[in-house]
């Protein structure tokens, strides 16, 4: 069993980025909703807690309090933003409304690097704030070891009780030395071990669903995204060709990639399925430009595809899921089951024949998903393939949907995908695609006068696909891949790039 770290979530934004953080120190972490019984607590036997962030203000009767007993548990509690402001509230401190001490973003912080938090780091930094409240009274028992221009505790401590708290938060990438203060907390002041490996995490994965499926069937509805495909590769190593994975093909795929998922399979130990609906779904798509239509239609015509396969398989004993840590979260509870069903409708479950569901994936991130496929020795491609709505291009196509534009589209972002990889830039931008608008422009080729389509494309940086910043792709790059498109690709004579953040736009156009 790997040394265990939980994270008590007060509603914060940046739950998610702590677990993360701590398991990139190599220890293993979970995230429980505050209201967690402390029996539970006890049960589970952390090396420490970590207290998140939160919107609220720790003296209103209505905001999320802890049980005081947790602090005399002996175990080491990090308290972060409002976690900081609890510990110091909850143990006899004062905290009030900030006249001037309201802070936010980034902040000149000093710090006493005589605290084990802060062991080998500069004492002087900037930290990322987000704060209206502060401490004005430190409890008994502790001091102050960090503070800037406006606020006196920026970071407290009582080393005895292995009690922590910081004012800001140092999951961000704009907290320097951040990611150094948490592996200091788990290292310095809680002695931990650091067992966590994606290569112990995928041994352990392997047992456990051998000895949960048996000699059961599994089978799995394999998108070719990367949830779905190191799903397979996982159950493949543990169960072989018990596993069966259909792949629906609805032809709404980017160039080559039906192609290119059923390679990365040809030589694992599965019955893999491929079936070609392209015009089935084409038909059903027909004359339809309401964004959400097509999602519906996909959606329904998808689970009607993988039901008439899924009859000929017959009975399973399991139905994998890819569902991956993110989703449990955000369902509001580590225990909630979560059923992630295909292109976000629900029901898929209830036209199979199966009597259980299996989510190996349900306790990783995406970036740890994709670790493990590496481990797993999935194709790179697979691995580190952008991500790709489920619906596919018919949501990159901006009103109805043909052949033709599907042909079109496929070129023209095959281009752009081709291009940011031979300038190296494929793994530094988070997700990268061109979409056919429905406008059409004048233009001139050769002699002649055109009348075609305008290509966008879409490139961002985000950490956690909840905002994001278009990507600057320098200007040479751009003007090559705009070359390529208007040369190569026939009805398009028009190229632009969209320079908005989200919010307030989305990352996808439709």
């Amino acid at each position: 069993m790997h040394e265990l770290v939980i994270v008590l979530d007060f509603g914060g934004q940046y739950n998610q980025l702590i677990a993360r953080r701590v398991r990139e120190c190599n220890v293993y972490c979970e995230v429980k909703s505050y209201k967690t019984d402390l029996e539970e607590i006890k049960r589970l036997n952390p090396k420490a807690i970590i207290f998140t962030g939160g919107p609220n203000s720790v003296y209103l009767e209505d905001s999320p309090k802890v049980d005081k007993a947790i602090f005399e548990l002996g175990i080491p509690i990090l308290g972060i933003c409002y976690g900081c402001q609890l510990m110091a509230y909850t143990l006899g401190g004062n905290v009030e409304a900030a006249e001037n001490a309201s802070e936010y973003g980034m902040t000149e912080t000093e710090f006493n690097t005589s605290s084990p938090l802060f062991k080998g780091l500069k004492d002087k930094s900037v930290t990322w704030m987000s704060h209206t409240d502060y401490i004005s009274k430190l409890p008994e028992g502790f001091k102050s070891v960090a503070h800037t221009a406006d606020c006196p505790v920026a970071a407290m401590e009582n080393t005895d009780a292995k009690l922590y708290g910081i004012q800001y938060h140092p999951e961000v990438m704009h907290t320097e030395n951040g990611t150094a203060m948490l592996r200091n907390f788990l290292y310095e002041v809680c002695n931990c071990s650091g067992d966590w490996s994606m290569s112990n995490y995928a041994q352990t994965a392997i047992k456990n669903i051998r000895e949960k499926v048996g000699s059961g069937k599994v089978l799995l509805a394999l998108s070719g995204g990367v949830d779905s495909s190191v799903l397979a590769a996982l159950l493949s190593k543990a169960v072989g060709n018990q596993l069966t994975c259909i792949f629906v093909d609805h032809g709404l795929m980017r160039k080559n990639e039906g192609d290119e998922v059923e390679a990365a399979f040809k030589d694992w130990d599965v019955n893999f399925v491929r079936v070609n609906a392209g015009e089935r779904f084409l038909s059903k798509l027909k004359g339809v430009s309401d964004p959400e239509t097509k999602r519906k239609i996909i959606g329904e015509e998808f689970i009607r595809v993988f039901e008439d396969e899924a009859k000929k398989i017959g009975k399973v004993d399991f139905l994998a899921q890819g569902t991956i840590y993110p989703d449990v979260i955000e369902s509001g509870s580590g225990d909630a089951a979560v059923i992630k069903s295909h292109h976000n409708v629900g029901g898929l479950p209830d036209y199979v024949d199966f009597k259980e569901i299996v989510e190996p994936l349900r306790l990783l991130f995406k970036d740890e998903v994709r670790q493990l496929g590496i481990e797993l020795g999935l194709a790179d491609y697979l691995v580190w393939r952008q991500p790709f709505p489920g619906p596919g291009l018919a949501i990159r196509i901006i009103g109805d949907i043909t052949e033709d534009k599907i042909a079109i589209l496929q070129d023209a972002d095959y281009i752009f995908r081709e291009e940011i990889a031979n300038a190296g830039m494929d793994k530094d931008i988070n997700q990268y695609f061109a979409v056919l608008t429905s406008m059409r422009s004048v233009g001139v080729m050769g002699d002649s006068r055109t009348y075609d389509y305008t290509l966008a494309l879409r490139g961002v940086t985000t950490t956690d696909f909840m905002t994001a910043d278009f990507a600057r792709i320098p200007y040479d790059v751009l003007a090559k891949i705009s070359s390529r498109i208007v040369n190569e690709v026939k009805n398009i004579n028009r190229v632009v790039y969209d320079i908005t953040t989200k919010p307030p736009s989305t990352i996808e156009w439709e």
